[in-house]
């Protein structure tokens, strides 16, 4: 064990001196580090090792001449080459000089040993070799440049007879000779190992990055993607998956475009484009996603921001040129949803601040009519003997006032009423009741009303009718808001037909009328409180807009459905669908099935329709009954 980690420990030292002796510019770049290291390890080695064998070469040689003296003296310029790319870092100007360097020991030694034809004049061969390691194009023709231009200065030398006289015997220039070919070679050797260990550093730094790179792209929740000047995407990250449910090789090439809503592709290729040119652009669009395994099974479109910019250019490119776009997409379909919601509650904000404002003014005109009537009355009754009034006059008086006082009262309660029902504080007490006795007795308050007015009431209660659990306050009210509601809005000579029957296990009540009908409009806000149908009708009426808010919020207390059906001019038609059997303990709180229970039917029908429908109901329940119903006293009819 202690003969194979000693190496290793020794390496380590090794790196970490040579890592204390590098600049602090190439301390933080892998590459930058292991060139620098490189540079160098084989200077401050070879010199070192050059200088250790200079004792044994003397006891070999003897005495060394002027011109070994100064060879070995050379060898003190790599570590003066290491001490300045140390001290400045400019790793192309100290490959530079190690180039000068060795041309110079290289000139030195073959101008004496025989120029051209020396042992040395090999070593030009390795001057380009060692200037590849810089990774420099101009390091490595200049040092090509030095070579060629040393081997033509030893030619022309040799050729002008300017070398000295060679002393040496054949046999001494084979072995020199052989000894220049064979250390240049284990230079070059060196050289080689060099270039592939640098080689393998940075295929493994840019093998590192690129996982770097490649588990960042596949954990982003954001989505990175690359475009062609025409939109087409070259690469799209992973993430893509989860926010689509796709494969990324069904969104390559114009599989994205596909996918984007088809009311956005404008603004998704216009940012594409503004982007190609040069801008940073961000758009909002609509992307087709596939609902199987995502997280919202019902949304087949999500929203998504896209920032886009163009991709760097290369340096000499044309810059009027088109670039190409990378894009960075995340999912904002929340925020679009909160957004939504908040102009919702904005929007129920205003109407709410609008709907207080009407009712304002609709309870100002309401209280201050029957005020004023129960003033003026009372003070003419207080003032009898001054007014010389007569007994019947009297009682006229205090039937006014009688009437206003109660009308006051309806008002008060209802407004009572709505503020328990939104509350949660109304009560319902349940009880066994016979509808068919409490519709005939609603109708019969409204008789004399419908009368005055000149309209039909007609009212079809079959005898049959089964015993319901329920609050039978609730449902005259319920009937009672209804039928008003159809007399007030009806013309003189119109009709007014209130049916029941029973469906399954529940009471269908159906409440028709010929009237002036409700808008379009209106007819989507029919039962919020306060909310009294538009400028457009025939006639102004009295009332707070309570009463179909109230039957509303009956009908969810009692679990039942309301359908509100109208068309204007035509007339409308309310049908309300109530348990049988109602229990208590299911019932939800009044606020979630206030939300909930909306009006269903929202549809436009023609009075004929209407008609229609309500034979067609009566029918199929009663069709055996319908030659007996009129001649029972079920069927009331009061004209005027």
């Amino acid at each position: 064990m202690s003969r194979s980690a000693r190496p290793v420990t020794v390496l380590s030292i090794i790196r970490d001196c040579l890592d204390a002796l590098l600049h602090p510019s190439a301390r933080y770049d892998a590459l930058t580090r292991a060139r620098h290291r490189a540079f160098m390890a084989p200077r401050l080695l070879g010199s070192l090792a050059a200088f250790a064998a200079f004792p044994v070469y003397l006891a070999m040689r003897g005495a060394p001449s002027a011109i070994e003296v100064a060879a070995f003296a050379w060898l003190i310029a790599p570590i003066l080459l290491s001490w300045f790319l140390s001290r400045t870092g400019r790793y192309e100007g100290a490959h530079v000089l190690s180039s000068l360097a060795l041309a110079g020991l290289v000139m030195a030694i073959a101008g004496t040993t025989g120029g051209i034809e020396s042992f040395a004049a090999i070593w030009l061969v390795v001057v380009p070799l060692e200037a590849a390691l810089s990774a420099s194009r101009r390091v490595a023709a200049f040092a090509s440049v030095l070579a060629l231009s040393c081997a033509g200065i030893l030619i022309l030398i040799s050729q002008l007879g300017w070398l000295p006289s060679a002393d040496t015997s054949a046999a001494e220039r084979g072995v020199l000779m052989a000894f220049g070919v064979a250390s240049a070679t284990l230079y070059a050797t060196g050289l080689a190992f060099g270039a592939e260990s640098l080689a393998r550093t940075s295929v493994a730094l840019l093998s590192r990055e690129e996982e770097r790179y490649r588990l960042l792209a596949r954990n982003m929740s954001d989505v990175i993607s690359r475009h062609q000047r025409n939109g087409a995407v070259q690469f799209i990250s992973p993430a893509v998956e989860a926010m689509l449910g796709m494969p990324v090789a069904q969104l390559l090439g114009h599989g994205l475009f596909d996918r984007v809503h088809v009311a956005d592709r404008p603004a998704y290729l216009t940012a594409l484009s503004d982007a190609a040119r040069g801008e940073v652009r961000s758009v909002e669009f609509r992307l087709r996603r596939e609902p199987i395994g995502s997280e919202r099974d019902q949304v087949n479109f999500i929203w998504v921001e896209m920032r886009c910019r163009p991709l760097d250019r290369d340096l000499g490119r044309d810059v009027t040129e088109e670039a190409e776009v990378v894009g960075v997409m995340r999912d904002i379909t929340d925020r679009k949803l909160g957004e939504q919601a908040l102009d919702q509650a904005r929007s129920a904000a205003e109407t709410a601040d609008a709907a207080k404002t009407r009712f304002l003014a609709t309870m100002s005109h309401e209280l201050r009519t029957p005020l004023n009537a129960i003033i003026g009355f009372s003070e003419m009754i207080a003032q009898e003997q001054t007014l010389m009034l007569g007994a019947a006059q009297r009682k006229e008086y205090a039937q006014l006032i009688n009437d206003s006082g109660q009308h006051l009262l309806s008002v008060v309660n209802g407004i009572l009423d709505m503020s328990k029902m939104e509350s949660g504080n109304f009560e319902i007490a349940s009880e066994p009741f016979a509808p068919r006795a409490s519709l005939l007795h609603c109708c019969n308050l409204l008789a004399l009303k419908a009368r005055e007015n000149g309209i039909d009431l007609i009212t079809d209660a079959p005898q049959d009718l089964p015993m319901m659990t329920g609050d039978p306050r609730a449902f005259k009210q319920i009937v009672l808001n209804l039928v008003a509601n159809a007399i007030k809005f009806t013309e003189r000579g119109g009709q007014v037909t209130v049916a029941a029957a029973v469906s399954g296990s529940q009471l269908t009540l159906c409440i028709s009328d010929t009237g002036v009908g409700i808008a379009p409009d209106d007819l989507k806000r029919v039962g919020a409180p306060f909310f009294q149908a538009g400028k457009t009708y025939q006639r102004r009426h009295e009332g707070t807009g309570l009463g179909l808010s109230i039957v509303k919020s009956l009908v969810a207390l009692h679990l039942g459905e309301l359908t509100v059906q109208s068309r204007l001019g035509e007339g409308t038609a309310v049908t309300v669908k109530l348990p049988l059997a109602y229990a208590p303990q299911q019932a939800r709180t009044p606020d979630k099935k206030l939300s909930e229970n909306k009006i269903a039917t929202l549809v436009p029908v023609l009075r004929q329709e209407l008609q229609n429908q309500l034979q067609d109901q009566l029918k199929d329940q009663h069709h055996d009954q319908l030659d007996e119903l009129q001649d029972q006293p079920a069927l009331v009819k009061k004209s005027a």
